[in-house]
């Protein structure tokens, strides 16, 4: 009993040791050049905002319609600024000020949205023209 104890801890210190010996060979594999993913078109990641690009426009047409929609929108700028004219009509300055600066928040974002619209559009453009080359 007791050489069939020792001879079962004795693989299993074997394995061990390969087992160590196995990953330190693996991660000495040299990763491939930059120069090799520059040919190829990896790295930038091309292919992978190609393939959301439809999605993405979605978001940002819905969000787009979210701050530009009317006062009974959530969400919107416009309701934003009737809550702020509430809180400022009942005398809420501090409510008033948290607003004011979320309003100011939420009007950045629109011209935002908009250049990055702008900007998925010439993205959308590329892709198809160099469908191939971003598939490959």
């Amino acid at each position: 009993m007791r050489t069939r104890n020792i001879a079962l801890s004795s693989v299993a210190a074997a394995t061990a040791l390969l087992g160590v010996a196995g990953t330190a060979a693996a991660d000495s594999t040299p990763a491939p050049s930059a120069s090799a993913a520059a040919k190829s078109g990896a790295g930038d990641g091309a292919q992978a905002l190609c393939k959301r690009v439809p999605k993405i426009e979605k978001r940002i047409h819905r969000a787009l319609q979210r701050l530009e929609g009317k006062a009974g929108r959530r969400g919107s700028v416009a309701r934003l600024e009737k809550r702020l004219e509430k809180a400022k009509a009942a005398g809420h300055t501090e409510i008033a000020n948290f607003l004011d600066h979320k309003l100011t928040r939420r009007k950045s974002l629109v011209p935002t949205l908009q250049q990055r619209q702008k900007d998925l559009a010439k993205v959308a453009t590329w892709c198809r023209t160099h469908h191939d080359a971003a598939s490959s």
